[in-house]
Protein backbone atom coordinates (compact mmCIF):
# COMPACT_ATOMS: atom_id res chain seq x y z
CA UNK A 1 0.00 0.00 0.00
CA UNK A 2 1.36 3.70 -0.68
CA UNK A 3 0.00 6.81 0.19
CA UNK A 4 -0.05 10.41 -1.38
CA UNK A 5 -0.71 13.01 1.39
CA UNK A 6 -2.22 16.14 -1.00
CA UNK A 7 -2.18 18.81 2.26
CA UNK A 8 -4.56 18.64 4.58
CA UNK A 9 -7.17 16.30 4.68
CA UNK A 10 -6.48 14.66 1.20
CA UNK A 11 -4.95 11.60 0.89
CA UNK A 12 -4.91 9.37 -2.53
CA UNK A 13 -4.45 5.31 -1.45
CA UNK A 14 -3.45 2.94 -3.76
CA UNK A 15 -3.79 -0.35 -2.74
CA UNK A 16 -3.25 -3.41 -5.05
CA UNK A 17 -6.92 -3.22 -6.44
CA UNK A 18 -7.65 -0.04 -6.00
CA UNK A 19 -6.53 3.89 -6.61
CA UNK A 20 -9.01 5.87 -3.87
CA UNK A 21 -8.66 9.48 -3.57
CA UNK A 22 -9.93 10.93 0.01
CA UNK A 23 -11.73 14.57 1.12
CA UNK A 24 -10.04 16.54 -1.79
CA UNK A 25 -10.38 19.93 -0.33
CA UNK A 26 -9.96 23.50 -0.64
CA UNK A 27 -6.49 23.82 1.21
CA UNK A 28 -5.18 20.88 -0.89
CA UNK A 29 -3.03 20.96 -3.53
CA UNK A 30 -1.97 19.07 -6.81
CA UNK A 31 -4.55 15.86 -6.63
CA UNK A 32 -6.76 17.54 -9.46
CA UNK A 33 -3.88 15.89 -11.50
CA UNK A 34 -4.89 12.64 -10.67
CA UNK A 35 -5.79 9.57 -13.03
CA UNK A 36 -7.35 6.46 -13.20
CA UNK A 37 -8.82 6.75 -9.84
CA UNK A 38 -11.95 3.87 -8.83
CA UNK A 39 -13.32 6.35 -6.14
CA UNK A 40 -13.54 9.40 -4.23
CA UNK A 41 -14.65 9.47 -1.15
CA UNK A 42 -16.02 12.62 1.12
CA UNK A 43 -15.96 12.63 5.03
CA UNK A 44 -18.26 16.05 5.26
CA UNK A 45 -19.59 18.33 3.66
CA UNK A 46 -16.87 21.25 4.75
CA UNK A 47 -15.33 23.19 1.97
CA UNK A 48 -11.21 22.01 3.61
CA UNK A 49 -13.02 18.16 2.82
CA UNK A 50 -14.60 18.96 -0.73
CA UNK A 51 -13.44 21.29 -3.31
CA UNK A 52 -16.55 21.95 -5.13
CA UNK A 53 -14.89 23.86 -7.94
CA UNK A 54 -12.21 21.30 -8.71
CA UNK A 55 -14.49 18.06 -7.78
CA UNK A 56 -16.45 18.26 -11.39
CA UNK A 57 -13.14 18.23 -13.49
CA UNK A 58 -11.95 16.10 -11.38
CA UNK A 59 -14.80 13.07 -11.62
CA UNK A 60 -15.11 13.64 -15.52
CA UNK A 61 -11.45 13.36 -15.91
CA UNK A 62 -11.72 9.83 -14.08
CA UNK A 63 -14.84 8.22 -15.87
CA UNK A 64 -14.56 4.79 -13.68
CA UNK A 65 -14.59 6.53 -10.69
CA UNK A 66 -17.52 6.96 -8.23
CA UNK A 67 -18.25 9.24 -5.93
CA UNK A 68 -19.39 8.58 -2.05
CA UNK A 69 -20.40 11.49 0.48
CA UNK A 70 -21.78 11.13 3.56
CA UNK A 71 -25.57 12.60 4.30
CA UNK A 72 -24.71 15.87 4.82
CA UNK A 73 -22.44 16.79 1.49
CA UNK A 74 -26.07 15.82 -0.43
CA UNK A 75 -27.31 18.92 -0.94
CA UNK A 76 -24.15 20.00 -1.84
CA UNK A 77 -22.77 17.52 -4.75
CA UNK A 78 -26.30 17.82 -6.00
CA UNK A 79 -25.54 21.21 -7.22
CA UNK A 80 -22.65 19.89 -9.05
CA UNK A 81 -24.51 17.84 -12.09
CA UNK A 82 -22.34 14.73 -10.74
CA UNK A 83 -23.15 11.28 -9.95
CA UNK A 84 -22.66 10.21 -6.68
CA UNK A 85 -24.20 7.80 -4.13
CA UNK A 86 -24.85 8.93 -0.02
CA UNK A 87 -23.15 6.46 2.00
CA UNK A 88 -23.83 5.91 5.97
CA UNK A 89 -22.56 4.23 8.78
CA UNK A 90 -22.42 0.31 8.81
CA UNK A 91 -22.70 0.98 5.09
CA UNK A 92 -20.21 -1.43 3.29
CA UNK A 93 -19.19 -1.39 -0.77
CA UNK A 94 -15.97 -1.65 -3.42
CA UNK A 95 -14.14 0.68 -4.90
CA UNK A 96 -12.27 -1.16 -7.26
CA UNK A 97 -11.05 -4.06 -5.80
CA UNK A 98 -10.78 -2.65 -2.12
CA UNK A 99 -13.86 -3.01 0.18
CA UNK A 100 -14.77 -0.24 2.27
CA UNK A 101 -16.78 0.47 5.32
CA UNK A 102 -18.22 3.50 6.69
CA UNK A 103 -17.98 4.33 10.14
CA UNK A 104 -18.60 7.24 12.26
CA UNK A 105 -21.69 9.32 12.24
CA UNK A 106 -20.64 12.86 13.96
CA UNK A 107 -18.25 15.86 13.28
CA UNK A 108 -16.59 16.38 16.46
CA UNK A 109 -17.58 19.33 18.57
CA UNK A 110 -16.36 22.93 17.33
CA UNK A 111 -18.34 24.67 19.72
CA UNK A 112 -21.63 24.31 21.28
CA UNK A 113 -23.12 27.23 19.92
CA UNK A 114 -22.27 25.37 16.63
CA UNK A 115 -24.81 22.97 14.95
CA UNK A 116 -23.11 19.64 14.93
CA UNK A 117 -23.20 18.20 11.31
CA UNK A 118 -22.56 14.38 9.74
CA UNK A 119 -19.16 13.07 9.49
CA UNK A 120 -18.42 9.48 7.65
CA UNK A 121 -14.82 7.61 8.29
CA UNK A 122 -13.75 5.22 6.05
CA UNK A 123 -12.34 1.77 6.74
CA UNK A 124 -10.39 0.71 3.50
CA UNK A 125 -9.73 -3.15 2.96
CA UNK A 126 -11.23 -3.96 6.75
CA UNK A 127 -8.72 -1.74 8.40
CA UNK A 128 -5.29 -1.35 6.30
CA UNK A 129 -5.80 2.33 6.12
CA UNK A 130 -8.71 4.32 8.48
CA UNK A 131 -9.28 8.05 7.22
CA UNK A 132 -11.86 9.79 10.34
CA UNK A 133 -12.54 12.61 8.71
CA UNK A 134 -12.84 15.00 11.11
CA UNK A 135 -13.77 12.73 14.15
CA UNK A 136 -12.24 10.69 16.91
CA UNK A 137 -14.84 7.63 16.12
CA UNK A 138 -12.55 4.60 17.11
CA UNK A 139 -13.25 1.69 15.00
CA UNK A 140 -13.72 -1.63 16.17
CA UNK A 141 -11.85 -3.38 13.31
CA UNK A 142 -7.86 -3.44 14.00
CA UNK A 143 -6.15 -0.35 12.08
CA UNK A 144 -3.13 -0.54 10.29
CA UNK A 145 -2.50 3.04 9.36
CA UNK A 146 -4.39 5.51 10.99
CA UNK A 147 -4.62 9.58 8.92
CA UNK A 148 -4.24 11.26 12.39
CA UNK A 149 -5.94 14.19 12.50
CA UNK A 150 -3.50 17.42 13.77
CA UNK A 151 -4.68 20.48 13.91
CA UNK A 152 -8.23 22.16 13.41
CA UNK A 153 -10.42 24.72 15.58
CA UNK A 154 -12.07 21.43 16.91
CA UNK A 155 -8.84 19.53 18.08
CA UNK A 156 -6.69 19.69 20.28
CA UNK A 157 -2.69 18.58 20.18
CA UNK A 158 -3.64 16.05 23.95
CA UNK A 159 -6.88 14.58 22.32
CA UNK A 160 -5.49 13.97 18.68
CA UNK A 161 -3.22 11.80 21.33
CA UNK A 162 -5.40 10.23 23.07
CA UNK A 163 -7.13 9.09 19.36
CA UNK A 164 -4.27 7.92 18.34
CA UNK A 165 -3.38 5.33 21.29
CA UNK A 166 -7.03 4.34 21.11
CA UNK A 167 -6.60 2.95 17.81
CA UNK A 168 -3.17 2.25 18.78
CA UNK A 169 -2.51 1.76 14.64
CA UNK A 170 1.02 0.32 13.44
CA UNK A 171 1.33 4.17 11.61
CA UNK A 172 -0.08 7.23 12.04
CA UNK A 173 0.27 9.09 8.94
CA UNK A 174 -0.50 13.02 10.24
CA UNK A 175 -3.11 14.55 8.46
CA UNK A 176 -5.32 17.78 8.22
CA UNK A 177 -2.64 20.07 9.61
CA UNK A 178 -2.62 22.79 7.33
CA UNK A 179 -4.49 25.76 9.81
CA UNK A 180 -1.37 25.00 12.01
CA UNK A 181 1.85 27.52 10.65
CA UNK A 182 4.51 24.90 12.51
CA UNK A 183 2.66 21.03 12.00
CA UNK A 184 6.32 19.43 13.11
CA UNK A 185 5.76 20.52 16.75
CA UNK A 186 2.82 18.63 16.87
CA UNK A 187 4.17 15.68 14.55
CA UNK A 188 6.95 15.19 17.41
CA UNK A 189 4.15 15.48 20.31
CA UNK A 190 2.37 12.10 18.78
CA UNK A 191 6.25 10.54 18.31
CA UNK A 192 6.92 11.30 21.93
CA UNK A 193 3.41 10.02 22.68
CA UNK A 194 2.71 7.70 20.36
CA UNK A 195 1.36 3.82 21.95
CA UNK A 196 3.81 0.94 22.31
CA UNK A 197 3.88 -0.67 18.30
CA UNK A 198 2.96 2.72 16.34
CA UNK A 199 5.59 4.94 14.52
CA UNK A 200 4.43 8.14 13.12
CA UNK A 201 5.51 8.45 9.64
CA UNK A 202 4.81 11.84 8.15
CA UNK A 203 3.73 12.05 4.21
CA UNK A 204 5.63 14.39 2.55
CA UNK A 205 3.00 16.65 0.37
CA UNK A 206 2.54 15.19 -2.84
CA UNK A 207 5.32 12.41 -2.73
CA UNK A 208 4.48 8.50 -2.57
CA UNK A 209 5.07 6.73 0.53
CA UNK A 210 5.20 2.70 0.80
CA UNK A 211 3.52 1.73 4.06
Amino acid sequence: MRIVHYGHACVLLETDGARILLDPGAFSEGFEGERELDAVLITHQHYDHIDVEKLPALLKANPEAKLYVDPGSEETVAKLDVEFQVVRPGDAFEAGKAAVTVTGGEHALIHQDIPNIPNVGYLIDHGAFYHPGDSFFVPEQKVDVLGLPTGAPWLKVGEAVDFMRAVSPRIAVPIHEVTLANPAMHYGMFTHLSPEGTEVRVAPRGEAVNL
